[in-house]
């Protein structure tokens, strides 16, 4: 089921100070460094609470229709919803290990490349092999790619993709490839952006609102172990970042669009889609409204998008059933 593996272009614009050396001399010494690097083998024991807490942080009573999750865990053979293996596996630097800014390092490109922000990916299940509390799951990570990109204002940045396979009691589960991007570091705070103004959401075969708080992103922060500073801080946003307020993880608007997907569907709880290709093209920041919007399935395919309270898309994919 692995498929070839391909970096997704990137579309936003950032502001930084220039540095040496340049991101292709170091992307290509971090590609030889990893070439003949062997998989990252980690090993967990899907609990039952880390999903009924990550359920109740997307504002969810229900795992599934038929499996409420407020006053206890769900029970072991419960099948993850697709998405939810992103409460596993988390980060396990100690603090001095950490960037500037929080985030894990574990993938990092050498300096002056090292601010990390979640681009893209695609994922990949296989049928009838659900992840399941009280399965001992295997979790292989790999570098597969990386490569230097320049935006359209001439900066530099390093694209680094990473695959982890996640291999349960019958083998290979899921296959879970992201993007992540490396901006330089910040040597100076970058600029507010002007002043913006709300425009109305667009509509769709299908929506649905979502306005995340701090509270909600320090929940999934702390579920996820995730310590990047943009997502909690707002002396770090705006005083070093140049974010308006706090900004939305990628990885919970993801799983919030693999949620309404399957919202949509008529079918029981073992059901997963074939796969997710999605890409982030803009921040989604707390306190602001914003909008999902799924398309009609067309020869089984569905397209979805995430638009902002100031007119941007935020993210777009597209899911593939089986």
């Amino acid at each position: 089921m692995t498929q070839p593996f391909r970096l997704i272009p990137l579309l936003r614009r950032y502001s930084t100070t220039t540095s040496t050396p340049s991101a292709t001399t170091i992307a290509s010494s971090f590609l030889a460094q990893h070439a003949k690097s062997t998989p990252i083998i980690r090993t967990q024991l899907l609990d039952g609470n880390q999903l009924q807490r990550l359920s109740q942080t997307l504002g969810r009573s229900h795992l599934h229709p038929s499996l409420s999750i407020l006053s206890s865990p769900p029970p072991t053979g419960t099948p993850l919803p697709p998405g939810y293996h992103l409460a596993y596996f988390t980060p396990s630097a100690l603090e001095r290990d950490l960037g500037a800014d929080g985030s894990d390092r574990s993938v990092n490109p050498a300096a002056p490349f090292t601010r990390r922000m979640w681009a893209g990916g695609e994922m990949r299940w296989e049928p009838g092999n659900a992840l399941r509390v009280g399965e001992e799951v295997e979790e292989r990570t790999r570098v597969v790619g990386c490569e230097a990109k320049v935006t359209g204002a001439g900066e530099e940045m390093v694209v680094v993709g990473v695959e982890k396979v996640f291999v349960g009691s019958k083998g290979v589960a899921l296959v879970d490839r992201r993007n992540w991007i490396f901006r330089k570091e910040i040597t100076t705070p970058l600029e507010l952006p002007e002043a913006w103004e709300k425009v109305p959401l667009p509509e769709g075969p299908r929506t649905r609102d979502f306005t995340q708080t701090p509270v909600s992103l320090f929940r999934f922060s702390a579920l996820t172990f995730n310590g990047h500073k943009i997502h909690y801080s707002h002396p770090w946003c705006r005083a070093m970042e140049g974010h308006r307020n706090l900004v939305v993880h990628g990885p919970l608007n993801l799983i919030n669009m693999l949620d309404f997907w399957r919202d949509s569907r008529d079918e029981d709880d073992e059901m997963v889609p074939k796969s997710i290709t999605y890409r982030a093209t803009a921040p989604i920041y707390a306190d602001e409204t914003y909008r999902i919007v799924l398309g009609n399935e067309d020869q089984g395919k569905t397209s979805v998008q995430i638009w902002g309270a100031d007119g941007r898309m935020g993210m777009k994919g597209e899911i593939t059933a089986y």
